[in-house]
């Protein structure tokens, strides 16, 4: 069982939430900023926060230092956050014993969308904020977006073609792979690795089952993507190839996005909202995603 989160930060309101996703239930954390609403608060879209392979929603609700929060951060800029476990995590992984493909987990979270918009304020949709595996889901959201609700993506660690490295390992949690996820320990505050324990959460075989069939799937619908998106990558980031060629072919894919950025994020490992430079991270996503309207 994860932690709960910490203690709010003045002026915010974090909790925990249940949505309804077509008959199966998905868990989350909800942050709203409290007090007197902020001018051009209500044309903001929420931000959508959706975490990687074998983690869950308090990946973004870091709690050993109060700075690398994006839940905090967000919400000190004005934001509403919703952090999801994705289907097969967090409330759904008893319904959802086998989890989903990409497909179905975006089919899935696009009816919590609806359900979240009918209950609370999203006149202005939302924005993606996603990391790893959840930038797969974030890219096939906006391609299947045929209400318009998606309006931009920021996605971190998520590339084309797998390292030689991690298409030699059988899981994203052990064989080695901790020194994928991470990168230097030096690039984490005190006590990440036992807080991380209370994040993890065994991947589902039909979202395992299909990992290296990526390279193909992005091909497939990277060209549907209409809407702004950038990736970041850390420096020390060792899941993707990211020679000039695979950074290319990322990019030009998303033929039909109005703009496409790709950036290197320096003093971070692969858990980017992690680390000691999680805010500055958090802060640029953040300014993209404000000009996505």
């Amino acid at each position: 069982m994860s932690a709960p989160p910490r203690a709010a930060p003045a002026g915010a309101d974090i909790r925990r939430i249940r949505l309804d996703a077509g008959g199966i239930t998905l868990s989350g954390l909800l942050a709203r900023p409290t007090g007197p609403p902020r001018p051009g608060g209500a044309n903001r879209p929420v931000v959508l926060a959706v975490h990687g392979r074998s983690m869950r929603a308090d990946y973004f609700h870091a709690r050993t230092h109060p700075d690398l929060s994006l839940l905090d951060v967000a919400v000190a800029r004005g934001h509403t956050v919703v952090a999801l476990d994705r289907p097969g995590y967090g409330a759904s992984a008893e319904r959802l014993p086998e989890g989903q493909t990409v497909d179905e987990q975006s089919a899935t979270v696009h009816a919590a969308l609806r359900s979240f918009s009918a209950d609370h304020a999203a006149r202005a949709g939302f924005v993606v904020l996603a990391h790893s595996h959840g930038g797969k889901l974030a890219l096939r959201l906006a391609a299947d977006d045929s209400a318009g609700r998606i309006r931009g993506l920021d996605i971190s660690g998520c590339g084309v073609e797998y390292s030689a490295a991690a298409r030699g390992l059988p899981s994203s949690l052990g064989a080695g792979a901790s020194r994928l996820n991470w990168g230097p320990l030096r690039l984490y505050p005190p006590g990440t690795f036992q807080q991380a324990r209370s994040l993890l959460a065994p991947t589902p075989p039909r979202e395992d089952g299909e990992w290296l069939r990526w390279p193909h799937q992005y091909r497939d619908l990277a060209p549907r993507v209409r809407v702004p998106v950038r990736f970041t990558f850390a420096d020390h980031e060792a899941w993707w190839r990211l020679g000039d060629s695979d950074l290319a072919e990322l990019a030009g894919a998303l033929t039909a996005a109005p703009r496409v950025g790709v950036h290197r994020h320096p003093d971070a490992g692969h858990n980017i909202s992690l680390g000691w430079s999680a805010r500055a991270y958090h802060l640029r996503a953040l300014e993209f995603l404000e000009a996505c309207r």
